[in-house]
Order: structure tokens, then C-alpha cells, then sequence
């Protein structure tokens, strides 16, 4: 197995050459990345078979303690017991230097009571919790910006966001979460099967967690193996041997998959000259343009146009060919920008 082959592989198991069921979707890539809806439904999008429906899914802090979107019947797996990603005391429900355990128990009845009408912005449940007497103090913690006691009803599966631009909540369908062990094995085998072939390093890189309890998960799959471009990689084989070929022009989404299932430093997608075009110092991760399966650039929408960033000199074929894809795409002007 040769690069080329190892990317059209992974374009593959994504979803980005072989379209599915958005649920499907949302399932075999362990969520979708989703502080930015707009980039998440993009994600989901180009990777689905037929619209998206998002009154269909949740939002949650999931993978990496970040916000993912997915299926409501994968709460008991995201939300599996024995699950932690370092926790402020603001986040969880204990007393903190802003609000007292007594008083955060009191704002937890309040926004699940309003929840229980309704979903409610976040604007709605902190002027509920004003209205019962919540200070401009306690509201620090309460409604910490990272955070705070709606984070608390999130990880503890009371809440969810709402799938919606306006930051809301709504409660969660009732659900079991599953144990841990067998939780965490069944997001590495999703990993593997639609990730691979994947590094350890990225595995690691992906979940936010050590090599040496990756390396355990791995141990008790039936992983295929293989040495590409001198890295050992690893796979659930699905029995296909025909992949689709690497397409010309692909508009990747914001934080999207394909740049966060993979230690972004080794550069399978994304050449090491071109980092810091998609991943900011300031921890945003841009939209790639991925031409002929490597990061070439980056796009954003705005106004009426569709602006194109080329990374390095492109040749006018290259151009032409990145400009009719974005004609195909969007309906929009296009522009080319500088870097």
C-alpha cells in the first residue's frame, strides 16, 4: 500500500467518495465536529446521500470533551459511564469560588423545569434563572461561557444543545449509558473501520487520549496492518478492495473530519507548509480545499461570494478546475483571495 492508496482508503471509509445515510454518517465518524453548526451540516452534507435532516439530531460535548453532532440513539455510547475530560469545578456539581452546591442545585431545577416545556435559548434559561434570584456572580459559573452547570446537565445526559443557530437546549430522551470498556471499544473500532488505515499517533491524536490506551483497545481488535511511506498503519478490513478514485475538488468543512481524525503535524492530507493555512494559532480550524487529495487552500462564504485561497502558485488548469467545482457548488460570485 502506497500513500494514494491509503488517502482514497480513508475518502472512502469518510464518506467523501462513497455518500451514505446522514445518520449513517454521523455513526461511522464518531459525530461531527460541531462548535460551528454551519461547518458541521457542510461536513455532514457532502458526505450524505440525500439532505440532511438535523430536527433529527443532537448536539454535546462528545469526543475530546468538544461539541459533536449525532444521533440521539449514540447518547448512551458518547455518554458512557466512567467518561471525564477534566472538569472544572465550575462544571460539575460541587461548589465552586462563584455559587454554592446548594444554590447550583437550585439552578439545575430551574432551566431542567423550563426545558421540560420546551427547548429554550440559552438567553431564555439565564433570565429564568435571574428571575429566581441568580446574581450576576453565580451567573459566572452557572453560565460560564466554557461551560458552567449546563455543561454539568449535558455530560450527565439531561440536556443536549439543539441543532439549531441560536445557541438552545433541549432535554434528552431517556437512555442507559453503556459501561466504559465497551464504550470506548466500539468508538475504536468505528475509528478504525472509517478512519483507517490510521497510526496509533493518530488514534491518540483523535480521542484526545494516551498511545499506551489506544494501543490496549487495539489489542482486542482484528486490526490488519501495514507500513506506508514508513509509518505503521492500522484498519478493520470491510472486505473492499475497489476504491473509488481521489476526486479532483473537494470543499471540506471547517473543523472538519478529515482534518481532526489525524495528527495534523504528519501530514497525510494536509502538507506541514500549509498548517497554519487551516489550523490558527487561536485554535480555529479552517475550510480546506482539498485538490487531488491534498490540502491546496482554503474557501469561506461570504455575502454573495465564495472566496478561494490558494496555499503556493496553482497552474491555470488547477484554477479552472477549483473554480468550476465552486460554480458547481455554490451559487455565488467567485473570488480569489490572498493567503
Amino acid at each position: 500500500m502506497d500513500g494514494t492508496e491509503r488517502r482514497a482508503r480513508i475518502l472512502w471509509g469518510q464518506h467523501l467518495t462513497a455518500p451514505a445515510d446522514p445518520q449513517a454518517v454521523c455513526r461511522d465518524l464518531n459525530g461531527v465536529q460541531a462548535q460551528l453548526l454551519p461547518a458541521a451540516l457542510h461536513a455532514l452534507a457532502i458526505r450524505s446521500d440525500r439532505p440532511p435532516e438535523p430536527d433529527g439530531l443532537v448536539r454535546s460535548w462528545t469526543i475530546r470533551g468538544t461539541v459533536h453532532l449525532f444521533h440521539p440513539d449514540d447518547l448512551p455510547l458518547f455518554l458512557h459511564r466512567g467518561r471525564d475530560h477534566f472538569l472544572r469545578s465550575v462544571d460539575r456539581m460541587e461548589g465552586d469560588e462563584y455559587v454554592t452546591l446548594e444554590r447550583k442545585r437550585y439552578f439545575a431545577g430551574v432551566i431542567l423545569d423550563e426545558l421540560a416545556a420546551g427547548p429554550c435559548t440559552r438567553e431564555e434559561l439565564r433570565a429564568a434563572c435571574a428571575a429566581r434570584g441568580m446574581t450576576e456572580r453565580e451567573g459566572e459559573s452557572v453560565f460560564n461561557s466554557w461551560g458552567g452547570l449546563l455543561r454539568h446537565l449535558a455530560e450527565t445526559g439531561r440536556i443536549a444543545h439543539t441543532v439549531t443557530r441560536e445557541k438552545g437546549f433541549q432535554l434528552c430522551p431517556p437512555f442507559t449509558p453503556m459501561e466504559e470498556g465497551e464504550a470506548r471499544l466500539e468508538l475504536a473500532r468505528r475509528y478504525f473501520t472509517h478512519y483507517g488505515p490510521a497510526t496509533v499517533r493518530d488514534a491518540a491524536y483523535f480521542f484526545g487520549r494516551p498511545q499506551r490506551e489506544l494501543k490496549a483497545l487495539m489489542d482486542a481488535l482484528p486490526l490488519e496492518r501495514a507500513q506506508v511511506e514508513g509509518r505503521d498503519c492500522f484498519w478493520l478490513d470491510q472486505g473492499e478492495g475497489d476504491w473509488p478514485e481521489i476526486p479532483d475538488c473537494l470543499f471540506l468543512a471547517g473543523f472538519d473530519q478529515l482534518m481532526l481524525g489525524y495528527r495534523k503535524e504528519d501530514g497525510l492530507f494536509l502538507p506541514g507548509e500549509h498548517l497554519r493555512g487551516i489550523f490558527s494559532l487561536s485554535g480555529m480550524v479552517m475550510a480546506p480545499i482539498l485538490l487531488r487529495g491534498r490540502v491546496a487552500g482554503r474557501w469561506r462564504l461570504r455575502g454573495e461570494r465564495a472566496e478561494l485561497t490558494p496555499f503556493g502558485r496553482w497552474t491555470a488548469e488547477e484554477r479552472g478546475l477549483v473554480r468550476s467545482a465552486a460554480a458547481a457548488q455554490w451559487d455565488r460570485r467567485v473570488v480569489w483571495t490572498d493567503a
